[in-house]
């Protein structure tokens, strides 16, 4: 709703995120960098008189630039303490919920940052703590500094890298998964770039010969869902609801018809032979193009070589 994917209507932005409260919603997840801070102050706008009622998860660390671009990550302790005041302050509360560095900064032992926001739990303005994108290695060194609650990473059907070991060791420490990317940033639902200023212009999956090696997949995926009387979004949604109770799938509706779209995935309960038939359809490896492209995926603790 804030700037990176292109323009987008501000009071739709409020009235989808109050009718997705209305439905039951009460997770809602930001950063204090998705536009600059707009995205926290749109959030208050939409729960005035309802924060009682609502989760806020807020991820901090990611810098940007005055063009808009990004400038790298800060997730120094004093850095830390200084984004929450802003994110407070922008939200209109007292506390945040979940709060989590929105990626690990090599230059900063993790233990360093965990334990700044450690500060901020016992201090008050922070019930839990989480992780973004962090490796195996890193998640056990951050369960070690602090109790962890959550690890925000990218996980659906065509995006499974976290299997291998991130998840294995969440599950081992308790922590839970909030999945974001379920729908790889609308590649699933057959959303494409239509504005200049939309960020997937220059994400791999998007662009050159790799957009129509995913367009198979994607109708693949679309073929399934038919067969249920849902969409491809539906369907891609209810996958990663299938892959455990401790997974909770993010989803990035601007709209109201969106939102109304994504929650009917909760009625579609996908057989073993149904999850069969989709792995088929759409290997793990079949998706053409990293995730993001190659200067930000070094940003990615979660895509490094084990050491």
């Amino acid at each position: 709703m804030s700037d990176v994917y292109g323009p987008a209507d501000e009071n739709e932005g409020v009235a989808t995120i109050e009718a997705a409260l209305d439905r039951g919603v009460n997770l809602l997840d930001t950063g204090d960098f998705y536009g600059m801070g707009h995205n926290e102050m749109l959030i208050a706008r939409a729960i005035r008189g309802r924060r009682d009622k609502v989760m806020l998860a807020v991820k901090f660390g990611a810098l940007r630039r005055p063009d808009g671009a990004f400038g790298g990550l800060d997730a120094r302790p004093e850095a830390v303490k200084n984004f929450v005041c802003y994110s407070l302050r922008r939200l209109k509360t007292d506390y945040i919920d979940l709060y989590q560095p929105a990626r690990v900064d090599p230059r900063v032992p993790i233990e360093e940052t965990i334990g700044a926001i450690g500060d901020l739990v016992k201090a008050g303005y922070v019930r839990y703590i989480g992780v973004s994108e962090a490796s195996a290695a890193t998640l056990r060194r951050a369960c070690a500094a602090h109790p962890i609650a959550a690890l925000q990473i990218e996980y659906a059907v065509v995006t499974r890298g976290i299997e291998a070991s991130i998840l294995p060791a969440a599950r081992e420490l308790g922590v839970g998964v909030t999945a974001y990317g379920v729908l790889s940033r609308g590649l699933l639902s057959g959303s494409r770039p239509a504005a200049k200023s939309d960020f997937r212009n220059h994400f791999p999956r998007f662009t050159g010969a790799n957009i129509e090696r995913n367009r198979i997949l994607v109708e693949s995926l679309a073929r399934l869902a038919a067969e249920r009387n849902a969409t491809a979004t539906q369907l891609a949604i209810s996958w990663v609801l299938s892959r455990g109770i401790d997974i909770v799938p993010l989803v990035g509706a601007r709209r109201r018809p969106q939102i109304e779209e994504a929650l009917g995935a909760l009625e579609l309960r996908l057989s073993d032979d149904e999850l069969r038939r989709i792995d088929s359809a759409v290997p793990a490896a079949a998706i053409a193009g990293t995730r993001y492209g190659e200067e930000q995926m070094r940003w990615l603790d979660s895509e490094q070589p084990a050491t």
